[in-house]
């Protein structure tokens, strides 16, 4: 007879995230939509980009979406479009994804870095004024784990300074700052659809959202070679190739019109999670902010002793994951920065703190109450 230990190692792994469950449900609407475009067999800027365009500026309650080829260069392409260059500094966060820094030095920039705070993760921006210098050009505010920043000082800050505003919303499709959708906060803001996010393609793809048409039309010929808009081979702009291409804005099409429910469900795993969690000494659990709409892209703790922790849990086959491990600063590609050990004591803290539970809208709420239960054992409650 096997013991209780030799059961718990031997139960069905817990994946830190599933993409397989999603299609699954939406299989007949998404391979119809596949089918679509291979019937009209036009893969590049044609009419499901346009109709995704239309569609995702309406969800967000922006003038104009312009598709484009990644997250990250839809960071980029926004900052390009509205001038920031060569000798210009950018205010964001150094706990993030990589991709973040990429872009922004991807302008010819010079990414500078503030602290977050402790509760949500997110640029503090009470601190954004004394990192300002003559140089500085705009701020990219990470809109992270699903959770707004609070943009009310940052916003008043940019408009005394003259600074340009780009949301970075790649983890936060339908996150609310205030009752408004984040994305309609800046200048511009910009979106990710890799595969994990809560509005995921199947492959790489981004969006820039504006309300500014002139930027928007900029930007549709910067994301095609600078090409004149319904002018082939006649480049007004030195450009990039950057397109979000037809299968995947099909694709997206059908995920948007679920995006919500998906948003929905993320909540209610997150509650669920709340619920078993609250009061485990050694936890710290998410904590959603009265002015923000919290759209869980991930679910996030505090955890004393977190590697040990995240050992026992893949010993019982549950997948964990740290977002992020070391933040860009530390990071060798940026050391040179010259951000010493210390410089950004929130962000490394978290760093040493923070772990990402299994998560994704169809995770069993089983699996979440066995994760719970590992948690609750090994912290002895």
């Amino acid at each position: 007879m096997a013991t209780q230990t030799e059961a718990t190692h031997t139960q069905t792994p817990i994946y830190f995230n599933l993409t397989k469950p999603q299609y699954q449900e939406l299989k007949q609407e998404i391979d119809g939509a596949i089918a679509r475009v291979m019937e009209e067999n036009i893969f590049i800027l044609h009419r499901e980009v346009e109709a995704f365009e239309r569609e995702f500026a309406s969800y967000t309650g922006t003038a104009r979406c312009v598709a484009v080829g990644s997250g990250t260069e839809a960071i980029h392409l926004a900052l390009h479009g509205l001038g920031v260059g060569e000798g210009d500094e950018v205010l964001t966060v150094s706990h993030t994804a990589v991709a973040t820094t990429v872009a922004i030095s991807a302008t010819g920039a010079t990414p500078v870095f503030v602290d977050v705070e402790p509760r949500t993760f997110t640029m503090d921006a009470s601190q954004l004024e004394q990192r300002l210098t003559p140089r500085t050009k705009a701020i990219v505010p990470v809109h992270l784990y699903g959770h707004p920043v609070a943009m009310e000082l940052l916003l008043d800050l940019a408009r005394r300074r003259g600074l340009l505003v780009v949301e970075d919303a790649a983890q936060a499709h339908g996150a609310e700052y205030c009752g408004k959708k984040v994305g309609t906060l800046g200048n511009a803001a910009a979106f990710s659809f890799y595969p994990t996010k809560n509005l995921g393609a199947y492959g790489d793809g981004g969006a820039i959202v504006t309300d500014d048409i002139t930027l928007a039309d900029r930007l549709a010929m910067l994301r095609n070679y600078g090409w004149e808009t319904g002018k082939r081979y006649y480049s007004l702009l030195k450009g990039v190739n950057s397109r979000l291409d037809e299968l995947q804005a099909a694709i997206l099409r059908v995920k948007l019109r679920h995006l919500d429910e998906g948003n929905q469900r993320r909540r209610q795993l997150a509650a669920l999670y709340g619920e078993l969690l609250e009061g485990v000494p050694g936890v710290v659990l998410p904590v959603e902010e009265e002015w923000g709409h919290h759209v869980y892209h991930l679910y996030v703790i505090r955890a004393d002793r977190r590697d040990e922790l995240q050992a026992r849990l893949r010993e019982r086959q549950i997948g964990t994951q740290v977002h992020y491990p070391e933040p860009v600063h530390r990071q060798a590609a940026y050391l040179a920065m010259g951000y010493g050990v210390g410089s950004l004591p929130e962000t490394e803290r978290a760093c040493g703190e923070i772990v990402s539970l299994p998560f994704y809208p169809e995770l069993p709420h089983a699996d979440a109450r066995r994760v719970a239960a590992e948690i609750r054992r090994f912290y002895g409650v």
